[in-house]
């Protein structure tokens, strides 16, 4: 029986066989894959081409690689002293507690173990809840708390208007939904009458707050400003929230905020600033995920035709595919220039 070939569309490989066309044009494959391969692309036309156009791809690519330079390779070295530096004042840290109170010196005493433990039991019986009732929850605090007690008046956040700009926020609490509902997101706000604004991010006074805690950054734990992009998320095509997050992209000193913000943004309308941030966090991120989420959302808007390309598009794409360090980065970036017009363009 002949292998199944992609009639429906003489113009694309068979989506079957397309990943592992590109595992082949980078000789990835085994002998018994290969063999299987080249028995499919006996009898499929569209396969063969596109097997050719991927070979010739990463051709050009490897022709247009260039060695890093040498301020690169400073820096990465730089940041690994760093590294290695930290790493042995933690390791100076714990012999010092060590030398001070041994991890042994427990087991051989068990009558001053027994007294320790009940000695450190009361006082954390006595002596905690007064010290939680008496301090108030920081303002770079996340908290995981459990649902309000079902006593607890919380008043309504439509009818409770305030500033947003001068609003100070205490904590923040998540109470997720059952199915496709959003989320319930709970503020602690500081004031002389402690004021608690609950709703979801459809809530305009809620989403506000959230939008604060990214462009105040540094103010709150990264917990927080993850919640925060992660509730945001729904109203993605509302301009002050993507403002919110192209800021967060830009500006934020975690990764793992940066990421999640690029993530948000995927499924947004492609608007100038959204396409100027992706370009931008392509070009100066430091971390290569960060980098990929980029360079996949902007090969999917390629892809799909929902961007129309301009030089300085162009110009970014071409440089991250001669010299970006990451090879998945390099290939994606010559491959959204071949979807976004004919190939004498690069």
């Amino acid at each position: 029986m002949e292998p199944e070939t992609n009639l429906d569309n003489p113009c694309q490989p068979c989506p079957e066989f397309e990943p592992v066309l590109a595992l082949l044009a980078a000789d990835e494959l085994n002998v018994a894959e290969q063999a299987e391969a080249a028995e499919h692309l006996a009898h499929c036309t569209p396969c063969t081409k596109f097997l050719a156009n991927e070979k010739a791809l990463l051709a050009l690519i490897l022709e247009s690689r260039r060695e890093p330079d040498a301020a690169m390779l400073a820096s990465c070295r730089a940041g690994l002293e760093d590294a290695l530096d930290r790493a042995e004042e933690r390791g100076t840290f714990r012999r010092l507690i060590a030398s001070v109170m041994p991890s042994g010196w427990l087991v051989p005493n068990p009558a001053w173990s027994a007294a320790l433990l009940l000695l450190v039991g009361f006082s954390v019986g006595v002596l905690g809840p007064r010290f939680v009732h008496d301090h108030a929850v920081p303002a770079n605090a996340s908290t995981t708390a459990a649902q309000p007690a079902p006593n607890e008046v919380i008043p309504d956040s439509s009818s409770a208007p305030f500033d947003v700009h001068s609003a100070q926020i205490a904590g923040l609490n998540v109470f997720p939904a059952g199915g496709n509902e959003p989320a319930q997101v709970e503020f602690q706000i500081k004031s002389q009458a402690p004021i608690k604004i609950q709703g979801t991010v459809n809530n305009e006074n809620v989403k506000d707050l959230l939008i604060k805690i990214l462009f105040n950054n540094d103010r709150y734990d990264p917990d927080v400003r993850l919640d925060a992009v992660d509730l945001l998320r729904a109203r993605n095509n509302d301009p002050d929230v993507r403002s919110a997050l192209c800021h967060a992209v830009h500006t934020d000193n975690n990764a793992a905020v940066r990421l999640k913000a690029l993530e948000a943004l995927n499924g947004a309308e492609p608007q100038d600033l959204v396409r100027q941030t992706l370009l931008e966090a392509l070009v100066d991120d430091s971390n290569p995920g960060v980098r990929v989420e980029a360079i996949n959302t902007l090969r999917g808007w390629a892809a799909s035709g929902q961007v129309v390309p301009d030089d300085h598009m162009l110009a970014v794409l071409r440089e991250r595919m001669k010299k970006d360090p990451n090879t998945y980065i390099r290939i994606q970036s010559a491959a959204a220039i071949r979807d976004l017009g004919p190939r004498e363009k690069f």
